[in-house]
């Protein structure tokens, strides 16, 4: 019995170990809005849990031919600064052992992006996924993972774009047969660890000119707090469309954005992803 206790034991760490070898450092990519931001002290230190951002190709042709030159992709609005300050509230509000740095991950046909079960992906208006890709996140759902989608906005064309549609375009060859809810309420992913019944519009920085907190024009004004559930009813696409939470977690620290608007941010981030802990 001892023996086998011993094995089993070998067995797990074996397994651990060739986990972490799978898994592809961190490394830090060139962002529309900052380049060589600063690590934090402890970028390094293992933790039981990181939040990914997924990097995917979008409307312009990134990333292999963007009519933008020198375009980072849409997929880095407010990283890494809004990340890092995402993830430091994590640590403070929760007693996840969250890392101090994200994971940026692709959907490149390897195994890398099941190593990280909690993602997040901005600007979902102007993505372009491919069958392929499609498919390897319908996968990633399959196997438990779970998406965060914000920053876009409107149902009409903006600057020649309907960005509700394009986003759900993505979706439906993701889950060609499945659509989206809007949540209610008493939905408990908003009462894992807040009560956040009374939600408001979360603007973007773009409010410090316009002094709007909507954008896109009138189909923008109204806040939907959508998702897309799995076959047992388990949200996996948490779906924030008409606001920024992005821009929020970004500009926390700035005070002239409204607390309101910050503190619901970091109510709703620390739900989501303790509800993709525990359900």
């Amino acid at each position: 019995m001892r023996t086998r206790s011993i094995f089993a034991i070998g067995l797990l760490i074996l397994s651990a170990w060739g986990t972490m070898r799978a898994q592809k450092p961190f490394q830090q990519y060139p962002a529309i809005e900052y380049e060589d931001f600063a690590l934090p002290k402890d970028w390094n230190t293992p933790a039981e849990w990181t939040r990914a951002r997924l990097r995917y190709p979008d409307i312009t042709g990134y990333p292999n031919h963007s009519f933008y030159r020198d375009f980072s992709g849409y997929w880095t609005m407010d990283y890494p600064r809004s990340d890092r300050h995402l993830l430091a509230g994590v640590r403070r509000l929760t007693r996840i052992d969250a890392r101090s740095v994200e994971q940026v991950v692709s959907l490149d046909g390897t195994d890398e992006i099941y190593n990280w079960p909690a993602a997040y992906a901005v600007e979902v208006g102007h993505w372009l996924l491919p069958d392929d890709q499609a498919a390897q996140l319908r996968e990633y759902f399959n196997r438990g993972g779970f998406l965060m989608v914000d920053d876009f906005h409107g149902t009409d064309p903006y600057r020649g774009v309907r960005e509700w549609d394009t986003f759900m375009a993505g979706m439906k060859k993701v889950f060609p047969n499945k659509t989206f809810e809007d949540l209610r309420d008493d939905d408990p992913i908003f009462h894992t660890i807040y009560d956040v019944d009374d939600r408001v519009q979360v603007p973007g920085a773009q409010f410090f000119e316009s002094h709007n907190t909507f954008e896109d024009g009138d189909s923008g004004k109204e806040p939907h707090w959508r998702a897309i559930r799995d076959d047992r009813g388990r949200i996996v696409v948490a779906i924030c469309h008409n606001m920024d939470l992005g821009d929020a977690w970004e500009w926390s620290d700035d005070p002239r954005y409204n607390e309101k608007w910050a503190g619901l941010a970091y109510r709703i981030a620390m739900n989501y992803y303790t509800y993709d802990l525990t359900h």
